[in-house]
């Protein structure tokens, strides 16, 4: 059976269809305060937590994946780049920085970050466009980009939204890069959870160990990739170390699949 094929993916574990018992507890459908609109103050002090690690000159998460976007586009003298769930736009930021002819269009959901981005020094950079769009609706015709980066994010939607971020992502682009919170193995991940729990009353802990809970495991993002259209191959990047890289791409010859990570699930 192809991955995918008949999966219920709105029922679907975080661990993906062939979850273990225990992967499936580890998981939750409570939300971090990033995705909540009843705790401004909250949802700002981890906003700006993130941020300032994303910039960090040696160590942050900003150079690390923008490197990994560029890393896929070696060819290409002045790609088009979308970012999709940008936050605050310091991946974009990065990427301008590091090539001197890329384009790249700036979005988010949240029209609040949106309009941050815009004020500041990307709403006048001329290769900059920043607009408000929904990564699971992308207004761009089809294979419009280089390559569509969502970094961070995607365990925040449902899988059945996951999903349409496959479809609209490989769509849109040439390729979909997916950079998000690695699933830790379930035994790994039940004693991470023991020893952080204690300082979950920390905003950006507590956002961290639901997004640990919430991450989706490879054969999770396979089936997702593979009910959005069975035409999607996926490549995985990970590491032993660091997040999960994906990359997905419309695949003429048929539905195949790749995995270059040893992580199954």
């Amino acid at each position: 059976m192809v991955v995918g094929e008949g999966v219920d993916i709105a029922g679907m574990a975080r661990g993906g269809p062939d979850a273990s018992w225990l992967s499936r507890r580890l998981q939750t459908d409570r939300l971090e305060y990033l995705d909540r609109d009843d705790v401004d103050e909250l949802k700002g002090k981890v906003v700006r937590a993130l941020d300032r690690g994303g910039r960090r000159p040696r160590f942050g998460t900003y150079e690390k994946h923008a490197r990994i976007v560029l890393a896929e586009l070696p060819e290409v003298p002045a790609p088009r780049i979308l970012e999709i769930g940008s936050g605050l736009g310091g991946l974009s930021r990065k990427l301008l920085e590091l090539h001197p002819t890329t384009e790249v269009t700036v979005t988010d959901v949240d029209p609040s970050f949106v309009a941050d981005i815009g004020a500041g020094d990307l709403g006048s950079h001329p290769r900059a466009t920043v607009r408000v769009m929904d990564a699971t609706a992308i207004d761009a015709p089809d294979g419009y980009y280089d390559l569509a980066v969502f970094a961070l994010s995607l365990h925040h939607l449902p899988p059945e939204l996951a999903a349409r971020v496959f479809t609209e992502g490989t769509r849109a682009a040439r390729k979909l890069l997916i950079i998000d919170v690695r699933r830790p193995r379930p035994p790994l991940h039940l004693a991470m959870l023991t020893a952080v729990l204690p300082f979950a009353r920390v905003p950006v802990i507590h956002d961290a160990v639901i997004s640990g809970l919430r991450a989706y495991s490879p054969s999770a993002l396979r089936a997702l990739a593979q009910h959005a259209d069975p035409a999607i191959t996926v490549e995985f990047r990970t590491r032993r170390t660091g997040p999960t890289v994906v990359i997905a791409s419309k695949d003429d010859g048929g539905p195949s699949s790749s995995d270059e990570s040893t992580e199954k699930r």
